[in-house]
């Protein structure tokens, strides 16, 4: 059903090779914005507190110029299991053609374990634009203006 309504949709085509035995990145329901991805293991790899480990997917994609893939940590891993991504958002540029890997990184006190085909994070496609940065010797002045960190208050 989920693919039906999608072709109805206005969407753009992503080429996209799978070398892992695991389905393609979906949507798991309709109000998504990520699509699960898996890692691509052979056998199950175990993460230490507090380290950081690099999984493969097996997925390489063509993204559109335009347009950038961004890697979010999936909630209820993080919730449950205290693992993350790191360089979060990751992004994937349009002219990148590797295999995307995902950094996670064990925040919990315990050693958590990555079993192959365990869905580890989500794909976000998003539109990019450019911009022309134009050199000026000043800049308007705001209410805020150079306010930092809390700045505005906690209420």
């Amino acid at each position: 059903m989920l693919a039906g309504y999608l072709c109805t949709m206005s969407a753009i085509a992503i080429k996209i090779i799978n070398q892992s035995d695991n389905p393609l990145p979906t949507y798991a329901t309709l109000g998504s914005s990520g699509m699960d991805i898996r890692a691509m293991l052979t056998e199950q790899k175990a993460i230490r507190p507090m380290e950081r480990m690099l999984i493969p997917t097996g997925l390489f994609i063509e993204i559109p110029i335009g347009y950038e893939a961004q890697i979010r940590p999936r909630s209820g891993l993080a919730l449950k299991q205290g693992l993350t991504c790191l360089n979060t958002p990751g992004t994937i540029d349009s002219d990148y053609r590797g295999e995307i890997k995902i950094i996670l990184i064990n925040l919990s006190e315990e050693e958590q374990v990555i079993q192959p085909g365990d869905r580890i994070a989500q794909m976000v496609i998003q539109k990019v634009e450019h911009v022309v940065l134009v050199e000026v010797q000043s800049l308007e002045e705001t209410k805020r203006n150079n306010g930092g960190f809390g700045h505005t208050g906690i209420i």
